[in-house]
């Protein structure tokens, strides 16, 4: 592993947490977990198969070469668990995944997304042992928090990552974050970037209102979306228009979607929301169609 790998490595598990009862292990590798909605309640033990792996790909072509020809394996060539916090108590438990890419030709593209899932993962963890350490003064805490990662993109050209969070109380909050990545380019790919101007913005959200409509008409039972000026009993706001930075991927056909977090546009019960961009209604507004076809 390199120097710079090594230390990032070390200042994360030099983090400070409760002797009693929590555990920072580093988790055998294994393919990235599909995520889920239920509560885990588990130790963990500490393993050094990750390390080792990410050492062999970045030190060494031939062992990365032979790692690549093997089906089972071929996906964590390029994404791995860096590493994992588990804790469990009375009444709360945490299940941080850190990800890792690995084998970037561009070093300094890996090394930057590298750094932010080590910093974010790691304030997440840290801000919900405090938080948990406030709660056991007040009776039992009742939280719990789950993270992972998968790969739901990886064509010739794209790599997209998804990263959740799943906060549980009485209910379960999730969010979600995409990356996705021009392998051949090296570039990280933001909303702004695919398109010529800012008109993007109205286009995409007229066909998102457009989208939950006719769900909300044809699925009468299981849709609802809250759209401004057109729901008696929304929120505070509904649904005007995504961000200019909106959440998005585009998937292994071409697609661009756009995506919204638990309760950003729909009750809790519709879990996170995406749209799938019919590439007619933007093709006008990209800049080319490279990604999105």
């Amino acid at each position: 592993m390199d120097k710079k790998m090594e230390k990032l490595k070390q200042d994360y598990m030099n983090v400070p947490i409760p002797a009693e009862l929590d555990t920072l292990v580093t988790q055998s590798l294994r393919p990235a977990p599909r995520r889920r909605r239920s509560i885990k309640w588990f130790l963990g033990s500490a393993a050094a198969a990750v390390a080792l792996f990410v050492s062999g790909v970045n030190i060494s072509p031939t062992f990365a070469q032979s790692m690549s020809e093997l089906p089972a394996v071929s996906a964590l060539v390029k994404l791995v668990t860096f590493t994992e916090y588990r804790a469990e108590g009375d009444g709360y438990h945490a299940d941080v995944k850190v990800p890792a890419i690995t084998n970037m030709p561009d070093k300094k593209l890996q090394d930057m997304l590298n750094e932010k899932y080590i910093a974010e993962d790691q304030k997440l963890y840290k801000e919900f042992m405090a938080e948990i350490d406030q709660l056991k003064d007040k009776g039992r805490p009742n939280k719990g928090i789950d993270s992972g990662y998968e790969i739901v993109t990886d064509t010739d050209q794209l790599l997209t990552i998804r990263r959740w969070v799943v906060q549980t109380a009485a209910s379960a909050y999730e969010t979600i974050q995409y990356d996705t990545i021009d392998k051949k380019n090296q570039v990280l790919l933001n909303l702004p970037s695919l398109f010529k101007d800012e008109s993007y913005v109205s286009v995409i959200s007229e066909n998102i209102k457009e989208q939950m409509r006719e769900q909300m008409k044809t699925d009468t039972d299981f849709k609802r979306y809250w759209i401004k000026g057109e729901n008696e009993d929304l929120p505070a706001s509904g649904f005007d228009s995504i961000s200019k930075t909106q959440s998005f991927y585009i998937n292994g056909d071409g697609n661009l979607v756009i995506s919204f977090n638990e309760y950003d546009v729909a009750p809790g019960f519709m879990g996170p929301v995406q749209f799938v961009i019919p590439t007619d209604v933007i093709r006008s507004q990209l800049v080319s169609q490279q990604y999105v076809k």
